[in-house]
Parts: C-alpha cells; structure tokens; sequence
C-alpha cells in the first residue's frame, strides 16, 4: 500500500510521517517536507520514522548548509545529486558527489555546505535514539551556513 502523505500518527520530529500499521511504500519527493535542523543548517526535506530508524530525502540549496554541530546518534547520508564539501572532526575535508556514501559517527562535530553549482540532494538515514536535527558546535542557534553571496535576502 502507498502511504498517504497525509498519514499522521506520533513521531519523534514534528512533521515526519510514522511509518507502519498499513504505511510501507512512501513516494518520498512528494512526502510534507521539514526543516532538519534550522538552527544550524539549510536542510530542508522529507522524513519518515520505522520503530528504530529514521530516513529522509533531504536538500540543501547550492552554497548553503550546516554549521558544524554533533548528534548521539549515528547517521549516514547518501548523495544523490549534486556535490558536498564534507568536514568531519578530525578527518581531512572531502568532496562527496552523486554515489557517496557518507559515515558521521555520533557525537563526532561535523558539517557538509552544498557547493556552489547546484543544489544537493541526499538520503539521510539516523536510528531514532535521537531526533533528525543535531546540536550547533557553538551553542548557537543562529541559523545555517550560508556562503559569501548565498545569503538569504532580507
């Protein structure tokens, strides 16, 4: 059965979808979409939460994306269209294109900034000890990275 993404049912982050109870096949483009992390980050997408997992198809517009911050919880993210600028405390920066499979241990300090080109579109998997946002590095709730030119318009 499709899910309707209308489907509202108790879910760890307001605006996902639960998955489950007749809820098994979602067309994630079309799902309502959230803000994953506003106070630090630019990514804006779907998700939907399993018992223990949590997975999203998320985007972050081109020269925009997240300030460094951690979560307890481990995460994945799968690009599929467009490139990242990767950090990962402690690693060297990488660029992650369409096809990267990207590991971010928990409570390791990380952030990911779409390049300028393009949009970046990627699938985000969490297990559900903690919600789909991180925690900003800083302490600060001051909203997501955005490069030099990529600022939103007042």
């Amino acid at each position: 059965m499709l899910a309707d993404a209308t489907t509202e049912r108790k879910t760890k982050n307001e605006g996902a979808i639960k998955a489950g109870d007749g809820a098994y096949v979602f067309d994630l483009p079309n799902v309502a979409k959230m803000a994953a992390g506003a106070h630090y980050s630019s990514a804006f997408g779907s998700v939907v939460e399993g018992e223990r997992t949590q997975v999203g198809l998320m985007r972050k517009a081109k020269g925009t994306g997240a300030r460094p911050h951690s979560h307890p919880n481990e995460q994945w993210n799968y690009v599929v269209q467009g490139r990242l600028r990767v950090h990962i405390e402690g690693e060297e920066e990488k660029i992650a294109g369409p096809g990267t499979l990207i590991f971010f241990p928990a409570n390791k300090v990380h952030a990911t900034v779409a390049l300028p080109e393009e949009d970046v579109y990627f699938f985000v998997v969490k297990d559900l000890s903690f919600g789909i946002a991180g925690i900003a590095a800083d302490g600060q709730e001051t909203g997501a990275f955005y490069e030099k030119g990529f600022e939103p318009k007042s």
